[in-house]
Order: structure tokens, then C-alpha cells, then sequence
């Protein structure tokens, strides 16, 4: 059994949130695996997180921020990050996991989101040059990359939620340059998906493949992800 945490503040009313766990099952189906998802609130990681999310072998970091507790929402993150966890960030999961790497490992401690704290010295997250309402937009995909190789292909059609905010262009190539690289870029050149160099899957991305779950289409960030996660042991079974 696969167990995957998905991070993030549940509410029935936000598509990406039934999409999830559709998507995962989904997948599984697919690779004739067993994979169960359990929604892990971001209060509930504010403290002693380590403990809460031992026992999964992936985590997920949802969309529909901001988060009850964007510091559990950080603290999960990091978790995944630091022991190699596989790990998938979407619109406002990857926002975050932005956020996460700046703090942590970049050492940028004032990095934030423009949506959270808008007053903040270094604003990492900021308002892209045009929201997105249920868009769909095709992105080039970097050569060489492990997204290019898991899609098979140097381009894709993606299809956004309601995203308004991404990585910050002024930091995009100082964030790529520390190990947290750009994989794929819209036609205008703008950072829509990420990659973490050394990790096992530490994948995000602007827009929202858990929507293809509705189209009964697996998709293939997805299924990499679940591939990656059945190489963690199963620490609950022993």
C-alpha cells in the first residue's frame, strides 16, 4: 500500500481538491497499485509535523491557498524537501514550495508571497502579469529535463484553476541557479513548472494536472509521481 498525505485545508467547493484524490486513484488503476490519500490539514503541521508525516511515502501540496496554517503548509514542504520524500506542489502548493525553498535553503528568510504579506522586503511570490480563470496554455518544456522525459515530449497543453500568483521573475534565475529549476515555461518565456535538482521528485507546477482526473485521463507528472513514491519504503508495514 501506497500511502500518500495530501497538505492542505480541504473544502468540497474547490475543484482541485475532488480532483486529487480522483487523480490518484486514477493512476493506481493504471499501475496496478493500492494507493490511499489522506488529507492532512496545514494546522495540523504547525507543530510536531515530523511525526505526523512519517508514515507516507509521497506528499501532495494542494491548491486553494492561502492556507489555515502557511507555516504547516512550510513545514510539511520542508519535510519532503530535506529527506527525499517525493513531493508535488500544484498552483498554490507550488507557491509555497517556492516560498520554502528560498527560506530554507536558499537562506532568504524575508522571502514571501505578495498575496500573504504584501508588505514584505522580498516578495518571491508575486501577481503574474495576467490571472488565470480555468484557462487552458501550452508550455515548453526544458530539454534534458526529468518533466520533459516523464511527459515524453518538449511541450504540453496544461489547464489552469484560478491562478493569480507565481515565482517572481527577478528571482527566477537565482532560485534555478540554487537547484530548484525551471522546467517549463508558457510561450511568454514566465516559470510554470519547477523541478528540485538531487531529489527523487520534488516537482511543481502552476497549473492543475489533478483536472485531468475529470476527463478520465492519467496524467503524466502523476503517474511519475506515484512511480516515485512506490520506491519509498513502507515504513507503517514494518
Amino acid at each position: 500500500m501506497i500511502r500518500i498525505g495530501v497538505i492542505g485545508d480541504y473544502k468540497e467547493e474547490v475543484k482541485a481538491h475532488i480532483a486529487i484524490p480522483r487523480a490518484l486513484r486514477l493512476t493506481a488503476e493504471e499501475l496496478g497499485l493500492r494507493v490511499d490519500c489522506d488529507w492532512i490539514p496545514t494546522t495540523a503541521l504547525a507543530d510536531a509535523h515530523e511525526s505526523k508525516l512519517v508514515s507516507y511515502q509521497a506528499l501532495w501540496i494542494a491548491p486553494a491557498s492561502p492556507y489555515a496554517s502557511m507555516q504547516g503548509a512550510l513545514n510539511g514542504i520542508r519535510y519532503a524537501r530535506e529527506n527525499r520524500i517525493p513531493a508535488l506542489g500544484t498552483c498554490g502548493g507550488f507557491q509555497h514550495m517556492i516560498i520554502e525553498f528560498a527560506r530554507d535553503a536558499m537562506g532568504l528568510a524575508e522571502a514571501d508571497h505578495a498575496e500573504i504579506r504584501p508588505e514584505s522586503a522580498m516578495l518571491i511570490v508575486t501577481p503574474l502579469s495576467c490571472a488565470f480563470r480555468e484557462h487552458t496554455h501550452r508550455f515548453l518544456l526544458s530539454p534534458g529535463s526529468r518533466t520533459a522525459a516523464a511527459y515524453g515530449a518538449l511541450e504540453t497543453i496544461e489547464q489552469y484553476g484560478i491562478c493569480n500568483y507565481g515565482l517572481n521573475p527577478a528571482f527566477a534565475a537565482q532560485v534555478s541557479q540554487a537547484g530548484f529549476r525551471i522546467a517549463g515555461v508558457d510561450e511568454a518565456g514566465e516559470t510554470r513548472i519547477m523541478e528540485l535538482d538531487g531529489h527523487p521528485f520534488f516537482f511543481g507546477t502552476l497549473f492543475q494536472p489533478e483536472r485531468s482526473a475529470f476527463k478520465s485521463f492519467v496524467h503524466p507528472l502523476i503517474r511519475a509521481f506515484v512511480q516515485a513514491a512506490e520506491a519509498v519504503p513502507d515504513i507503517a508495514a514494518h
